[in-house]
C-alpha cells in the first residue's frame, strides 16, 4: 500500500526527501497514476508518462546519488483538488559547497482517493535576478522590484 500525503506540502517534501536519498521507488510513489504525467528537466526534455519518468530520474539518481536540493517555496496556490507551487530550487552534488542554479521549478498536485500526488514538475535554469521574495519587493540583490 503507497503512503497517503494528507497536503500537497507533504507530497512534496516526500519527492526532495527520496531525491536527497536517491530513492528512486519513494520518488515515483508520490508521483499521480495517471498515464500522462508531465516531468520537464532544466534541459527542456519533456517526458510523458511513468515509465519515462522513472526512466530519466534512474540516470540521474545513478549519476549524482549524493544530489540534495533545497527548496524555497515562493507561491503557492491550493484549491480543494488542485494545488500548484512555485518554487526555487538550490542544488547541491556530493560535499560540493558550492550550489548549482538556481532552478525555477513548478509543481502541480492533484487529491484524489490516494491523497496528494504529483501530476507535473517542470523545472528549468533561472538568472539570479529573476528571483524575487514574494514577502517583500525586494530582489535577492536587495533592489527594489516592480509591482504590476
Amino acid at each position: 500500500m503507497s503512503i497517503i500525503f494528507t497536503s500537497a506540502e507533504a507530497a512534496e517534501e516526500a519527492f526532495y526527501d527520496a531525491i536527497s536519498r536517491a530513492d528512486l521507488d519513494a520518488l515515483m510513489s508520490v508521483w499521480a497514476d495517471e498515464d500522462e504525467i508531465v516531468c520537464i528537466h532544466p534541459t527542456g526534455q519533456c517526458l510523458i508518462g511513468a515509465l519515462a519518468i522513472r526512466s530519466s530520474w534512474q540516470d540521474i539518481l545513478a549519476n549524482n546519488p549524493r544530489l540534495k536540493v533545497r527548496v524555497k517555496r515562493n507561491i503557492c496556490w491550493e484549491g480543494v483538488l488542485f494545488a500548484v507551487h512555485s518554487v526555487v530550487e538550490t542544488i547541491f552534488l556530493g560535499n560540493a559547497p558550492t550550489p548549482h542554479g538556481p532552478m525555477l521549478s513548478t509543481n502541480v498536485f492533484q487529491r484524489g482517493a490516494n491523497g496528494w500526488r504529483l501530476l507535473s514538475h517542470h523545472s528549468s535554469t533561472a538568472a539570479t535576478s529573476a528571483i524575487t521574495d514574494p514577502t517583500t519587493s525586494e530582489s535577492p540583490e536587495g533592489g527594489q522590484r516592480t509591482l504590476h
